[in-house]
């Protein structure tokens, strides 16, 4: 699975946009299956096409809206595609209205409250996965660095986590996860911001990386072209509080904006992901289940993979939003 996820990251954008959508399809059917009751699923059997109905209607308006604002200039100019375009969140609308008034239409007496679980069910797996997923997709197309350097972080602070709890925790840190210590989460909190300091050191010196996706066609080796966005053009600073008289000391240094963003970054991946596992794990108590699912043999489904890394890539568009992105795209 490593093989296969850095060889699609530098095969293109196009194949890590594959494999976030493969992620986010088989993470719905698995939070789907673990509140569906077989016995009443096939006495209504319009449940599940719904389920995937809801599923197709919202990927169509969170992919068309992103399609449509990164690939403005070959969208609307193509005369069959610029209807579409123009009409999108209508159309949009007007699909999930059918499936609404289809769920409507398909209630049977003695099922309702099941049928109004499952409703309420899938548009919370919407939410929390599709929608989150989205915001990863628009990671990607804002450059490779914004999508890899998050997911990273996710896994470099899960691995320091349990290495540092397993050497020196003693504190339980929350009753859902019982085996998480305070001393791991702290560890692995400066674990994970020197290992975002030295990756995004590396990062940063490829354009392929940094660069917006202006060319879905492009790989590492041919790469990207673009006018670097400032914060990753290294700034001099001023290091305050070094005496004149100290001359063996630098009193400048020269950093790039984005070494003091990764640390924001890292130290959200240490402190506010991790609760989306925690979340995952209280999901599976209530449900009496071990794992999401078996996507992936001997470790589970791919949503016990993946619950930190929804919210980290929101955390990521989010961020970038507020305090990254430039108006100017090259």
């Amino acid at each position: 699975m490593i093989a296969i996820f850095f060889s699609a990251m530098f095969a293109g954008h196009i194949y890590i946009i594959i494999i976030v959508t493969a992620v986010q399809i088989i993470s719905f059917k698995e939070v789907i299956a673990i509140s569906n009751v077989p016995s009443r699923a096939r006495s209504l059997r319009f449940t599940k096409t719904l389920n995937w109905y809801f599923l197709g209607t919202t990927m169509y308006f969170l992919y068309g809206e992103s399609v449509i604002y990164y690939f403005k200039h070959i969208i609307l100019v193509d005369r069959v595609l610029l209807p579409f375009a123009t009409h999108h969140r209508f159309i949009s609308f007007m699909l999930y209205v059918i499936g609404f008034v289809f769920f409507v239409g398909s209630l049977q007496k003695g099922h309702y409250r099941f049928q109004f679980t499952q409703f309420a069910w899938t548009h919370m797996a919407l939410y929390l996965i599709v929608v989150q997923a989205h915001f990863i997709m628009n990671n990607i197309f804002e450059g490779m660095i914004w999508f890899f350097l998050p997911v990273s972080l996710v896994i470099t602070n899960d691995i320091f986590a349990y290495i540092c709890g397993i050497t020196f925790g003693r504190t339980q840190l929350i009753k859902l996860s019982p085996k998480k210590t305070v001393e791991g989460f702290v560890g692995a909190w400066v674990f994970t911001i020197v290992f975002g300091i030295l990756l995004t050191n590396i990062l940063m010196r490829y354009k392929y990386f940094i660069c917006p996706v202006n060319d879905l066609g492009a790989t590492f080796w041919t790469g990207l072209e673009c006018t670097p966005n400032p914060v990753f053009i290294p700034h001099t600073y001023q290091l305050p509080f070094i005496p004149p008289n100290w001359t063996h000391l630098p009193t400048k240094v020269s950093v790039a904006p984005m070494q003091f963003h990764i640390v924001i970054f890292a130290t959200f991946a240490s402190l506010i992901a991790p609760f989306g596992g925690f979340f995952a794990s209280g999901l599976k108590r209530t449900f009496n289940v071990k794992d999401f699912g078996h996507s992936i043999p001997g470790h589970g489904g791919m949503t016990d993979r993946m619950d930190c890394q929804f919210i980290m890539g929101f955390f990521a568009f989010m961020y970038y939003q507020r305090w990254v992105f430039r108006t100017m795209r090259s």
